[in-house]
């Protein structure tokens, strides 16, 4: 089974000394590769993540998401002493007028407003580049993963497809059985129509009725339509049997199918015929349907 679908879902997770990390991956379908990431401190890691998603996949919108749980504290808090030497020489100039004011405590002191700053910790460049590389591994297993449920779903897709392919070509026998009887029902109700008209209007020409009988069942003669039909399920069997990304040429099979379909209906004299011309543009259309999520 050489069909893969466009959607998908895969998790992965790790964990080591400094956090434990989850890689989230989602694929929907779509007429390109549009790869899209959440990364939040990591988001220099980008390339590597488009780079690996393309080296996997040929078509989808896939969704890339990690999140960070980490085990040590990602917030410093450091004292700026210029600042605290200030405020203190300002406290000092404030008791000297206010005597009998209380001193200044070290939680008021520390609270006002620039003598504790706070950052984010960092970690240092090798500890950095270990852990990015422990990310992109499970990275991969997430990305390999999604290639294994996008197959799988893929391979429903095949049978899917298969199915609908037989039973197309089943209703166009059907159509050819009864395309077969058209010609004499039309003229059969031709040949009444001629003669009624050549008794209201006998100055008109019983040749050039006869030419007009002929052009009308030229123009209700499905079979052109119906061959290409024919043809039309051959390429469609032969793609979903292919390697590589077959969409898109599917989904172009789909419109010629529904094409061929909307002809025969238009042309049918006949009730029975229109029928299974309609049945005909269904089938096609739960096709095309299946078709919007291969690659």
């Amino acid at each position: 089974m050489a069909l893969k679908s466009m959607t998908g879902y895969a998790r992965t997770d790790g964990s080591n000394e400094d956090c434990a990390w989850v890689w989230e991956v989602k694929s929907v379908n779509a007429k390109g590769l549009d790869v899209r990431s959440r990364l939040g401190q990591f988001d220099n890691l980008e390339p590597k993540v488009r780079e690996y998603a393309q080296a996997r996949f040929q078509r989808g919108n896939i969704s890339v998401n990690l999140q960070v749980s980490w085990a040590r504290p990602t917030t410093i808090y450091q004292v700026n002493l210029e600042v605290l030497d200030q405020m203190q020489g300002a406290m000092a100039d404030i008791q000297a007028r206010f005597p009998d004011s209380a001193p200044p405590s070290i939680d008021g002191l520390l609270g006002l407003r620039g003598v504790v700053e706070t950052g984010e910790a960092v970690l240092d460049e090798d500890r950095r580049v270990i852990l990015e590389q422990a990310f992109m591994a499970d990275l991969e297993r997430a990305l390999d993963h999604l290639a294994e449920v996008r197959g799988a779903e893929g391979a429903h897709l095949h049978q899917v497809i298969e199915n609908q392919l037989a039973n197309i070509n089943d209703l166009r026998g059907q159509s050819e059985a009864l395309a077969a009887t058209q010609p004499d029902a039309i003229r059969t109700r031709l040949a009444a129509q001629v003669m009624e008209l050549i008794d209201t209007v006998p100055a008109l020409p019983e040749e050039r009725l006869a030419q007009e009988a002929a052009m009308l069942m030229l123009k209700a003669d499905v079979r052109e339509e119906l061959d290409r039909l024919a043809a039309h399920c051959e390429a469609a069997s032969a793609l979903i049997s292919d390697t590589g990304a077959v969409g898109r040429k599917l989904d172009f099979l789909c419109q010629e199918f529904n094409r061929e379909a909307n002809t025969v209906c238009s042309k049918s004299a006949d009730i029975e015929l229109t029928r299974v011309g309609l049945e005909l543009k269904a089938v096609i259309e739960q096709m095309r349907e299946q078709v919007q999520n291969v690659e």
